[in-house]
Order: structure tokens, then sequence, then C-alpha cells
């Protein structure tokens, strides 16, 4: 039986000051409490149309959380500032974001953990007939970005590009900024010639007979970043769970075998269609592609050292949530290594 959800909208958070929050995160968080959670549950902030959904649903609805001894409670959440404001708050005991905004709070003194969640990587997306066959063929073409010009996906990219042809990507295409939704329309009306996209929009372009130029993997993969670590994961305070860390043990434990479940039974997904807005076959088999593709398969110090390597990167590439190098590179933040 699917748990009642908690929802947090707009409505019910008041701008905040709270360092390392996206600006376009209007929100702020709930009054400390409202949401105060019971021994023996922990709540999950998470966007209501999310791929975390998706897994969420499963180990709800197969009992998983249940077998290990806890309750899952999600959280909706409004967009991803929101789950940020919310984690730092408190109204929520864990969230999924990417870990270079982590290591910025745990800098700041806030004692955030980290564990991966997806390495599903965003790609570059063109039309399957499209004459683009390389990097090369960008030139002078109108290309998508989902995120602002700051984006670390967009960065990467350019870095890539860089190598590759000894370009600036930024100087020979003309890049349009625009939320991933968007640019996902502009792409499929033919209005821009390639996209720049995460990984769910890809997976739907592909269902609708897109193709990939360059996935982000691809990327890492050519500026020296092996093994490709998740950039995205389950966050949490440690102060703020304390007392939790039971629970904490016993949602990673859940997580696993719900993973572990959606990688082998394509009956677990036919029951999460409904709940991934799939416009047709092809869109729902991409989906499933690209999410068991991005399964992790645990985090050791080769993926911390590669992490330590992006994340030198990141900054040397101008990241301005680091702070130009004021962020210190913590491998404490990773949870298991």
């Amino acid at each position: 039986m699917t748990k009642r959800h908690t929802v947090i909208s707009r409505r019910d958070v008041v701008a905040g000051g709270l360092s390392g929050v996206a600006a376009m995160a209007m929100p702020g968080p709930l009054r400390h409490g409202a949401l105060a959670s019971e021994a023996g549950k922990l709540r999950i902030g998470s966007l209501k149309f999310g791929s975390l959904g998706w897994l969420l649903k499963t180990v709800i609805d197969e009992g998983l959380d249940k077998a290990e001894g806890f309750e899952l409670v999600p959280v909706d959440m409004a967009n991803t500032g929101a789950a940020k404001i919310g984690l730092l708050s408190g109204d929520a005991d864990v969230i999924v974001s990417d870990w270079p905004w982590a290591m910025r709070q745990r800098s700041e003194g806030e004692t955030v953990r980290f564990a991966p969640y997806s390495s599903a990587l965003g790609a570059v997306m063109v039309a399957g007939d499209s004459p683009i066959k390389s990097l090369a063929d960008l030139e002078g073409k109108q290309f998508g970005v989902a995120g602002t010009a700051l984006d670390k996906s967009w960065l990467l990219l350019r870095a890539y590009h860089q190598k590759q042809t000894g370009k600036d990507l930024a100087d020979v295409v003309s890049p349009i900024f625009a939320a991933a939704p968007l640019i996902t329309e502009q792409v499929r009306q033919g209005r821009v010639d390639a996209a720049l996209n995460f990984w769910t929009f890809s997976a739907r372009l592909k269902g609708d007979g897109f193709r990939e130029l360059v996935s982000l993997d691809d990327v890492l993969t050519g500026l020296g970043i092996t093994p490709t670590p998740s950039l995205v994961g389950f966050i949490w305070s440690e102060k703020k769970t304390a007392g939790k860390e039971a629970e904490i043990a016993k949602f990673m434990s859940a997580i696993a075998k719900g993973n572990e479940l959606l990688a082998t039974s394509d009956e677990a997904w036919g029951r999460l269609k409904e709940t991934t807005r799939a416009k047709s076959d092809a869109e729902f088999e991409a989906l499933k592609a690209y999410y068991r593709s991005g399964i992790p398969k645990g985090w050791n110090a080769e993926h911390t050292g590669a992490a330590e390597k992006l994340f030198n990167l990141l900054v040397q590439l101008g990241e301005k949530t680091l702070d130009d190098g004021k962020v210190k590179f913590d491998p404490a933040l990773f949870y298991g290594s």
C-alpha cells in the first residue's frame, strides 16, 4: 500500500538566507518541527515527477522498507532548491542532490554525507537524421543547454570540446539556455540543432528517435575522470539525523534491494509505467534502459579519487558554487568509502 506523501510547495516556505541554495530556489524552509520525524521513520525529499520517485515507489510497494524495519516517508518537493532548503532546515532527513553542492555545505560546517544514487548522466542529443556526426559538426549551430551558462555539464562539455577540437564550444555555437523541458521541446521542434540535457529528458528524446552525439560519461572519460563517479546521490546531515543511524543504514539496504529489483524485473517496471509518464513504449523502454545503466555498483577509494579529480577540474573551470577554490575537497563526505 502506498503511504501518504507530505507535500512541500512554494507556498509552504518563505524566502530564506540559507547558504549554498540555488538562486532559482525561491522557497524557504518550513517551520522546524512541522514535519518532525518519528523514531523508525525516515523522510525522503523527492521531486514529484523525478526518477527518484520511481525507486521510492518500488521500495514502498514491495514493502522493502518494512522488511528492513523502518518506514520510508516520501516528502514531495517543489523543485531542487526546495529540497536543499528542506534538508538544511531539517524538514527532510534525506534528499538527492549533487556531491559538489554537498561538499560546499560540508566546508561551511554542515555534517553532510553522500551515498551514490545514480551514475546516469546527460547527453548531447540530435535528431536521428541530423547531419551532425561529431562535436566538430556543431560549429555554427543553434545549441540548447538545459540550465545556465554556469552548469557543471556545460562547463565539462566545453572542456571536452576544447580538448577534442582546440576550440571553445561557447565561441563556435549559438547557445540557448533554458529549463530542461523547454530545451527538449526546442530540439523536438527543430528550433535548435542539438541539445545538452539531463538523462531523463535525453531518454525521452531517444524514445522519439533522437540519438546521442556524446554522453557526459564519454566527456568525463575523455577528460581522464575514471571510474565515472556518481554526481548525484543521497545526502543527509549527520547532526540533524543523530539517533537515526540505524534508519539510514536500513534505508541504504532497502534502496539497494529496490535497485536490484529494477535492474532485473520488467514486471516491476510495468508497475511504474504510468508513473514515468512515458508517451510511448519506445520512450518507456529508453527510460528503463537509462535508469538501469545508472544504477551504482557501490563507492570505493577509486571513486573518491576520481571525484577529487573532477572536483579540481570544476574549480579550474570556474564552477562558481565552489568559490574559486575556497571549498576544500573532503573524502569524509562519501559514505561507505
